[in-house]
């Protein structure tokens, strides 16, 4: 596969066989965490560092319980407590991880391109777990599992993306990958939110929530990132909720078997109403799980030689 010479920087690198390649492999892993078998030996003898520039539950969590199960090492590096905090740069400290015999990088920062510009220095593989506003690829793998899990295809799905695409990494990769796999994606929120840009990645963008989850198979919820805004694109969130929010009345407009997604974390009655984030159209919890499932086959697929002969 051509990504293990790299890593996983982004979806955009991914070749529709490649992911196609993630999802057969991460099935079987969800089976075999079903089977709560969790003592594998893919990763055995390797040892991988989280390194995480900004706050994470989820992801941070799956990465590290997935490299557990395969039976690898893991260092958990977070920015406090750490020697970045007497200037060390970022360059510097993965030289220095390097040098204890790491066998991958996953990385999260808050700079886009940073797994880009990592990867310019170090002979391993580099995991792109989010930076900035660019891509978040193992979210958008995730995502197109739960789909695939529910409607056993993505092709010719209306994917719906509500909220604040312009700041969302999740966006950007989800935008990529159900359009590389053949699924028709449609975004909207208000129209300081829908970046024009999205089109040349293949979205059909519109600025009414209505009109876009309209006979939609799946809509996908995003939080607003308020802490990346530098200045207000939007009333207030009370006005947010009730123009862009999705509750039951919006949802209802979709297909009867529609499914609910949203990256997390989530602003109750904000992006979602509780009724519908709670109800039996959501998919998120199934999102986490599926998580896990997806970082243990690109671990394994980037670090850990044959896949299945080594997965148990």
């Amino acid at each position: 596969m051509m990504f293990k010479n790299y890593g996983l920087l982004g979806i955009e690198h991914l070749e529709r066989e490649e992911i196609e390649k993630i999802l057969e492999l991460a099935f079987f892993y969800k089976d075999c965490i079903r089977k709560n078998i969790k003592k594998l030996s893919a990763l055995k003898g390797k040892s991988v560092v989280n390194l995480f520039y900004e706050p994470s539950t989820r992801t941070k969590n799956s990465f590290e319980l997935a490299a557990k199960y395969l039976g690898a090492n893991v260092i958990n590096f977070t920015t406090q407590g750490s020697s970045v905090q007497k200037g060390e740069t970022l360059k510097d400290t993965v030289s220095t991880l390097t040098a204890m015999g790491i066998d991958a990088v996953i990385i999260r920062h808050n700079v886009s391109g940073t797994p880009m510009y990592l990867k310019k220095y170090i002979n391993l593989p580099v995991i792109n777990a989010g930076d900035g506003m660019h891509e978040h690829p193992t979210q958008a793998l995730l995502d197109m599992m739960t789909v695939m899990e529910y409607k056993g295809t993505l092709k010719d799905l209306k994917i719906a993306i509500i909220g604040d695409i312009a700041h969302s990494r999740v966006a950007k990769s989800n935008l990529i990958g159900f359009s590389k796999m053949g699924a028709k994606v449609f975004v909207a929120g208000p129209s300081t939110l829908v970046p024009e840009a999205a089109k040349k990645f293949g979205a059909i963008i519109s600025y009414n929530v209505k009109e876009a989850v309209k006979e939609a198979d799946v809509v996908m919820g995003l939080r607003l990132q308020l802490e990346r805004q530098k200045k207000n694109l939007f009333p207030s969130t009370g006005e947010y909720a009730k123009y862009y929010g999705i509750n039951s009345t919006v949802l209802n407009l979709a297909k009867p078997n529609v499914l609910l997604l949203h990256p997390g974390p989530v602003n109750r009655e904000v992006e979602l109403t509780s009724e519908v984030m709670d109800g039996e159209k959501s998919c998120i919890g199934e999102q986490v799980t599926n998580g896990v499932a997806i970082r243990m086959a690109v671990l394994n697929l980037l670090i850990g030689g044959n896949e299945y002969e080594k997965a148990v």
